[in-house]
């Protein structure tokens, strides 16, 4: 793990560094709650490019993020009615064991890769709503 900007102590900066990266949760999290995922592809650049952390530093820490704003994005689905726990509940169990899987050989995976694969889902994912 490297010295970031994030944990300096020398404090130059540390307020503008602070508000960049409260807009950077806000940014993913108007994103998660928008789309219904997605705040972690804004969420991990930022993180390496604001904060100078590792690669694998960064993708835990928007997991991190993430969580509790997809409950927080969830509980206001479900008490504005938006949320039907029926249709999602068959994809529940494959996600948790692909969880589980993730979190088993993640550190195996060359950082080089995570990101090529990443960037990849994001070009897929955007070119499939564009012609779709």
């Amino acid at each position: 793990m490297n010295k970031s900007p994030c944990s300096d102590a020398n404090w130059n900066g540390v307020i503008l560094l602070k508000l960049k990266l409260m807009l950077s949760g806000a940014a993913a999290g108007l994103i998660c709650g928008i789309f219904g995922a997605g705040g972690g592809m804004v969420l991990v650049p930022l993180l390496l490019r604001l904060c100078g952390m590792e690669p694998r530093e960064a993708f835990a820490s928007s997991l991190c993020v993430m969580l509790p704003v997809c409950a927080v994005s969830l509980a206001v689905l479900w008490l504005r009615g938006g949320f039907v726990a029926e249709g999602s509940l068959p994809y529940l169990c494959g996600g948790v064991a692909g969880g589980i899987l993730a979190g088993i050989f993640y550190q195996k995976i060359p950082t080089a890769l995570l990101r090529k694969v990443m960037g990849a889902m994001i070009l897929w994912g955007g070119l499939r709503l564009l012609w779709n």
